[in-house]
């Protein structure tokens, strides 16, 4: 004779946590709270580092050459060779904060000759001549494109930042990838398609300043209500730092979900 008999599972005593599993989970918490201040300060070390290594130190020369050739002319005080040498040595902290500077200004200043007209075709023509050498000619374009890709004034204020964020599906029906709207598309796939293109550039992940080109029918895009800020972010950190307000949260199971579940014994 069967018999069924259904009650409530005695609660399980409390598992006692080993120092290990301890120590992982609180390391792990300390970790997520700190390695964004610390990814910050690495980032800026680093820029701090550039800027001695490629403009600071040659700056930091100029001073301690023009201050050695020019002692006792104007204003420029008259001191000996090795006590101007030690008092602008590459060592000195006083001396890599002045040479950074000195080469932020510098980089402002660049900044502001090219800016102009006149600053513009003068730099065009040196970069003109540059390309003359044969080694240079075949790494500086590439490196031209990801720069003005990250930091040319015609990209933040024209082409992708006031771009349209829009998905689209370039793999296969159901599957949406991230896009930009960089421009129109080519009036040749447009007479041959009879539809409005346009061409999108989708980034890829981690590194969102490469990826590919698509030229799709205007009709086939999704607009997304997402600034080229917020979908840099998205597609740099792998889809985790969705906006707020497009981030669809997980539904939290019932209450009594969480209880004790129900055992039924089944004895022959």
């Amino acid at each position: 004779m069967d018999r069924t008999h259904t009650s409530a599972s005695p609660p399980l005593p409390p598992r006692k946590v080993s120092f290990a599993e301890d120590f992982r989970r609180f390391f792990v918490r300390g970790l997520a709270a700190l390695l964004p201040t610390l990814i910050t300060l690495w980032l800026l070390v680093k820029v701090w580092e550039f800027l001695w290594d490629v403009l600071g130190r040659h700056l930091i020369w100029l001073i301690r050459w023009f201050w050695v050739n020019m002692a006792g002319w104007w204003f420029v005080p008259d001191e000996p060779a090795g006590h101007i040498r030690w008092v602008w040595r590459e060592e000195s902290f006083r001396s890599q904060v002045v040479g950074v500077i000195l080469a932020i200004i510098l980089v402002y200043v660049v900044g502001v000759f090219v800016g102009n007209f006149i600053g513009r075709q003068f730099w065009r023509l040196g970069e003109l001549a540059v390309m003359r050498i044969p080694l240079v000619r075949a790494i500086y374009p590439a490196v031209k494109q990801v720069t003005d890709f990250l930091l040319a004034d015609r990209v933040r204020a024209g082409q992708f930042a006031g771009s349209r964020v829009v998905a689209v599906q370039p793999h296969a029906e159901g599957i949406w990838s991230i896009g930009l709207v960089t421009g129109p598309g080519l009036k040749a796939l447009n007479d041959a398609t009879g539809d409005e293109m346009v061409t999108v550039f989708v980034p890829s992940t981690p590194t969102a300043f490469s990826g590919y080109v698509l030229v799709v029918p205007r009709k086939s895009v999704v607009e997304l209500p997402l600034t080229v800020e917020e979908a840099m972010r998205l597609l740099l950190s792998g889809g985790v730092l969705a906006p707020p307000v497009q981030r669809i949260e997980r539904p939290t199971p019932p209450a009594d979900e969480l209880g004790s579940a129900e055992v039924t014994l089944v004895n022959k």
